[in-house]
């Protein structure tokens, strides 16, 4: 063999072996090949390994897995006319292979501009209230204008997610004086509840007192055992003053009726008390 055979020879085997290392493809697990031959679609190839027609056909990859997109923070004014910045992140997955190859150019960079929007559009529909505390409502209402645009992209966005709200300084001064002035409601609220149900129960108290006069006088002596506790050396207690005149006249007029019952059975008349 001449020296011209053994070239065309060796340039025969390249040729061979660059074609069949461009023939062969290796489709992974989480992937989906979409097969162009001739610039039309032909089909999908499943994981595993693939054969092409080298320069004929072209291969794409295309990952299944669910993808996590960071959505950028983004300056909003919300329905009452506060600027908030608001970031969130999505989750989104690829159901069709080849719409997501052939209805768009770049799904990834087209799902991030559109989340950006749709979280400005959403958010400024409500109020600072309601972002702050109605975020599943928000992230639902997201994820649903999300999954109709992007459903003629093969795409499915599992999840949309708020992930931060920034306030401006005032505000947040602003919120919590509001917070603190709640607080001081709720306890005057409670504190006056409180004095309500303490005065009914000194009314029945004082009602139960009043039909048993010796309660009073059982209140007093424990009122005497619990200061005596303390230690002190001087107490002064303050002794009911209409019952004690009471009881002061009645001793006097039975030390009277004794005094005249005695004279009588003395015969002599009865002196009256000074």
């Amino acid at each position: 063999m001449d020296a011209v055979s053994l070239t065309v020879l060796i340039i025969v085997i390249v040729v061979l072996l660059i074609a069949a290392r461009m023939s062969i493809r290796v489709v992974r697990q989480y992937e989906q090949g979409v097969l162009f031959r001739l610039g039309r679609v032909v089909g999908v190839r499943l994981p595993g390994l693939r054969f092409i027609i080298p320069i004929v056909d072209r291969l794409p990859l295309v990952s299944m897995r669910i993808v996590t997109m960071p959505i950028q923070s983004q300056g909003i004014i919300t329905q009452d006319n506060v600027s908030v910045d608001v970031s969130a992140v999505a989750y989104y997955r690829v159901v069709d292979a080849v719409k997501s190859v052939v209805a768009i150019e770049n799904v990834a960079a087209a799902i991030d501009q559109i989340a950006q929007t749709t979280l400005r559009k959403v958010v400024g529909q409500h109020t600072l209230d309601q972002t702050l505390s109605e975020t599943g409502r928000i992230n639902a209402d997201i994820r649903q204008i999300l999954d109709v645009l992007t459903t003629e992209w093969g795409v499915e966005v599992t999840l949309v997610e708020l992930k931060d709200i920034q306030l401006p300084e005032s505000m947040k001064r602003a919120m919590a004086r509001q917070a603190e002035a709640e607080r001081e409601k709720r306890a005057k609220i409670i504190a006056a509840e409180g004095e309500a149900i303490s005065a009914t129960a000194l009314g029945q108290a004082s009602d139960t007192m009043m039909a048993h006069p010796l309660a009073l006088q059982l209140r007093n002596l424990q009122s005497l055992v619990e200061i005596g506790v303390d230690k002190n050396t001087t107490v002064v207690f303050p002794a009911p003053l209409m019952s004690m005149i009471g009881e002061l006249s009645a001793f006097i007029a039975r030390e009277n009726q004794a005094a005249a019952s005695a004279a009588s059975a003395d015969g002599k008349s009865p002196v009256k008390a000074a």
